[in-house]
């Protein structure tokens, strides 16, 4: 069984092997091959296909919730964070087509190039199949974050739920340190959040605001955590993969 086979049965859906191959196509890796297309027409598809998804779930599930909490839960499942999360669950990041560049900053663990790309097999899947497919794809992956209290408390401005946690427990003042690398054409950011002196949380991304949203989500997780949770690390997605913890091993690498 190939690399890419394995994958389609993680996800549970047949695509095929072109537009597979470019559901996984990063712009790095097409920038370094000739200008080659890229996943971000799929992503563009996905993305509108993952919010009616989520957005049609929530509107049927939740009767008596008003218009904004609907879309507090919506954007806190169709985040970065939590999609990036969903990648990590799958081992997607071994299947990426990356650049050099990205390969040395461990582009495959990034949050941004992960949940890009699931919105791209998102938008791949409805083309190699239909709409009520993929719809069946979303839920199978966004639907158990519905349920996880731990995402949707938060919401999508993890900078001010951090904020405002830090507060209520006078914790000090909050500094975000972010240090940028990589070529203008692959710029990358990390963050690390400290709050009264001390490193609470850690985050990365293609611009200094999403790494810092990355970093306020870590913390925010850590400090949300049960008494006695065990510790992770920076690299976990946290919360949004609570609902995937017997997911399976790590695949091959793709061939690139």
């Amino acid at each position: 069984m190939s690399s890419t086979e394995e994958l389609l049965k993680r996800l549970g859906v047949s695509i095929d092997a072109g537009t597979l191959r470019l559901a996984l196509t990063h712009r790095s890796y097409a920038y370094e091959n000739g200008g080659i297309p890229t996943n971000e027409r799929l992503e563009f598809l996905g993305d509108s296909i993952l919010g009616f998804s989520v957005t049609d779930a929530l509107y049927r599930d939740n009767p008596d919730l008003p218009e904004g909490d609907l879309a507090k839960r919506r954007s806190a499942v169709v985040s970065t964070r939590a999609l990036a999360g969903i990648g990590r669950s799958i081992g997607l990041g071994e299947y990426i087509y990356l650049g050099q560049g990205e390969k040395l900053t461990q582009g495959k663990n990034k949050a941004s190039i992960l949940a890009d790309t699931m919105e791209a097999l998102i938008g791949a899947t409805y083309l190699s199949n239909d709409l009520e497919t993929a719809r069946q794809l979303v839920m199978r992956l966004i639907g158990p974050l519905l349920k996880d209290a731990a995402v949707l408390g938060a919401g999508t401005d993890w900078k001010t739920s951090i904020q405002e946690l830090a507060a209520s427990r006078q914790l000090g003042t909050i500094n975000y340190l972010v240090e940028g690398s990589g070529p203008d054409h692959a710029r990358s950011f990390v963050a690390v959040l400290r709050i009264g002196g001390t490193d609470y949380g850690t985050g990365s991304g293609n611009s200094k605001k999403e790494a810092e949203q990355e970093a306020a989500a870590d913390a925010w997780r850590r400090l949300t955590a049960p008494a006695g949770a065990q510790s992770t690390d920076a690299g976990d997605a946290g919360p949004s993969e609570a609902a995937s913890s017997n997911a399976p091993p790590s695949a091959a690498p793709a061939s690139s």
